[in-house]
């Protein structure tokens, strides 16, 4: 079993990060933050980008951490700061499903329950595959040095974690 103690999960919405991150979490210990949690509000407005990158900063200098959540503008200082990366590398037809089941459930990743499908989350399902994905694989690449897992079913995530 290999891990440090910075841990990025990164994923397609829908793909269950925060779910593995909270599984992780009660096997390690360490902090968990949900960057949902930081950027949004309960009103579904959310804070500024500046605030945002100044709260994530902060918890970056933590000593150690699981951070759920894709955020690709943050990928890089998440990427400089981890020495660990989980990427749940799931198709399309599992993440879709995974935002068509968070629908009418109440979740502590996120300060609001869904009532409904939200077309944002539709649409970066859609992208994710040609927009982030190449993204999340080139800075795997250029960052040789960190521990790298990666996923392609959620069998074999949960696998991982009997550990």
């Amino acid at each position: 079993m290999t891990y440090g103690n910075k841990i990025i999960v990164l994923g397609c919405p829908g793909s269950g990060k925060s779910t593995f991150a909270k599984k992780l979490h009660i096997k390690t210990g360490l902090p968990l933050i949900h960057l949902d949690n930081i950027w949004w509000r309960p009103d579904r407005s959310h804070i500024s980008r500046d605030e945002f990158d100044i709260k994530l900063a902060e918890i970056l200098k933590g000593e150690g951490w699981i951070i759920d959540g894709d955020y690709s503008r943050t990928y890089e200082v998440r990427f400089e700061a981890c020495d660990t990366v989980i990427f749940l590398d799931f198709g399309f037809d599992e993440c879709m499903g995974g935002i068509l089941e968070r629908v009418g459930k109440t979740r502590t990743d996120i300060p609001w329950t869904e009532q409904d499908l939200d077309q944002e989350l539709v649409r970066q399902v859609e992208e994710y595959e040609a927009k982030n994905r190449p993204v999340i694989l080139s800075l795997i690449e250029k960052h040789p040095q960190k521990t790298v897992l990666v996923f392609s079913s959620r069998k074999e995530a949960d696998e991982w974690l009997t550990f």
